[in-house]
C-alpha cells in the first residue's frame, strides 16, 4: 500500500515553474535536473525495497518524523521551501533510509557494508547521494 503510494508520489509532475526563476535559465535547468535525477533515484530505490520485499510497517516506521509521513491511508508531504524541487528528495531520503535498514541493522552489517551493498544494488552514484 505504501509503496504504491510512493510510486504515485514520485511519479507526480513536479509542478515546476518558470516564472520563479526570474528569467534565469541555468538556474531553471539546475533545479529541473534535480527533479530528473531524484526521480530515477527514487524509481531505482523503489525497485530495489520491492525486490527486498519490505513489508509496510518498516517504511512507516521511516516516515515517523520528518517531511514525508504516512498517515495510515495516504501520504503527506510538508515542503520547506519549494515543493518541485524537495518532494522526489524526500522519497529518496525515506527509501534510502528504509534501505539503510534492512541492509544493516536487520543484518548485523557495519556502515561501509551498507555502502558496498547500495553500490552493487543501486549504483555508484545513487550510493555516494544518498548512502553517503
Amino acid at each position: 500500500m505504501i509503496i504504491e503510494a510512493l510510486h504515485r508520489f514520485v511519479s507526480q509532475r513536479s509542478g515546476i515553474e518558470w516564472v520563479n526563476y526570474g528569467g534565469s535559465r541555468e538556474a531553471f535547468l539546475q533545479d529541473y535536473r534535480r527533479i530528473l535525477a531524484h526521480g530515477r533515484d527514487a524509481r531505482m530505490m523503489l525497485r530495489a525495497v520491492e525486490l527486498c520485499h519490505l513489508p509496510d510497517a518498516a517504511l512507516a516506521d521511516q516516515m515517523r518524523s520528518g517531511r514525508l509521513t504516512w498517515d495510515g491511508s495516504r501520504l503527506e508531504f510538508t515542503a520547506c521551501q519549494y515543493h518541485a524541487v524537495e518532494y522526489r528528495a524526500a522519497a529518496c531520503r525515506v527509501l534510502a533510509n528504509a534501505l539503510w535498514h534492512h541492509w544493516g541493522a536487520r543484518n548485523g552489517k557495519t556502515m561501509d557494508q551498507v555502502r558496498a551493498q547500495a553500490r552493487r544494488s543501486l549504483g555508484r552514484a545513487i550510493a555516494r547521494r544518498w548512502f553517503a
